[in-house]
């Protein structure tokens, strides 16, 4: 039913996917025959995803503003077995801000009644929280969320590229725990996969801050959502397999 969808895409085109370039350009061969250039809202590398001849889906513009107005939403890939996975890194936090005003994160509820999205924090106030989660008379919640879609067989893992801004983002939630929580939430952003664990060998200092963050209190938390052309279901929270 399309109410249990937390996230219902506008309507999508299908296509296939002839190639991904400069990092937010795709040329895409519509039903219809057209060929179009969408826009790539991913930047990193998508490993294992960007396959020429896969199906993809697009959304369309018309906002006159917009130099392309075609965005990819997601690919489907067949790893071990035909699997949309969402493309779009601009809609994880949207859907994540859906889930929290629902109160569908059973490790996170009860304990806030006010969600703030993007809040300076740290050092000077440098940087900045994904969600402030804060209830009064306890101590706020520190969340940050990360898609992550490179798999190897039903385990997913992040990053699948050197990330230094996000080796910051763990050692900013390592300094405010104990006095707040810090959680860091990973969103699966594909239905097929069951574990989660750091991706050692595209970024080994980020697993071993990940794994120090976890040592220090910061609480883990990867949840899996399913991708459709319809919409976007929450599954649950996956294993941890480190």
């Amino acid at each position: 039913m399309v109410d249990s969808f937390l996230y219902t895409y506008p309507p999508l085109q299908e296509g296939i996917l002839l190639k991904r370039y400069k990092r937010f350009l795709a040329d895409i061969e519509l039903k219809s025959g057209e060929i179009i250039t969408a826009h790539c809202p991913n930047t990193g590398p998508m490993t294992g995803l960007a396959i020429p001849g896969n199906l993809v889906q697009v959304s369309s513009s018309d906002n006159p503003k917009r130099k392309l107005p075609y965005t990819w939403e997601m690919i489907q890939v067949h790893d071990t077995k035909p699997t949309w996975v969402g493309t779009n890194t601009g809609l994880p936090n949207k859907i994540v801000k859906l889930a929290l005003e629902q109160k569908l994160f059973p490790e996170l509820t009860p304990h806030y009644s006010q969600i703030r999205p993007e809040v300076r924090y740290g050092v000077e106030g440098k940087s900045r929280i994904d969600f402030l989660l804060s209830d009064e008379g306890k101590p706020p919640i520190y969340l940050e969320v990360k898609s992550t879609t490179w798999a190897q067989g039903k385990r997913v893992l992040f990053p699948d590229t050197v990330t230094t801004r996000g080796q910051k983002h763990l050692k900013d939630l390592m300094a405010i725990t104990p006095e707040a929580k810090a959680v860091m939430l990973y969103f699966i952003n594909r239905g097929d996969c069951i574990e989660f664990a750091p991706g050692d060998a595209a970024d080994q200092r980020y697993g071993e801050l990940l794994r120090e963050a976890r040592s220090c209190g910061v609480q883990v938390l990867p949840y899996r959502f399913e991708i459709s052309p319809q919409g976007v279901r929450f599954i649950g929270l996956a294993k941890t397999a480190f």
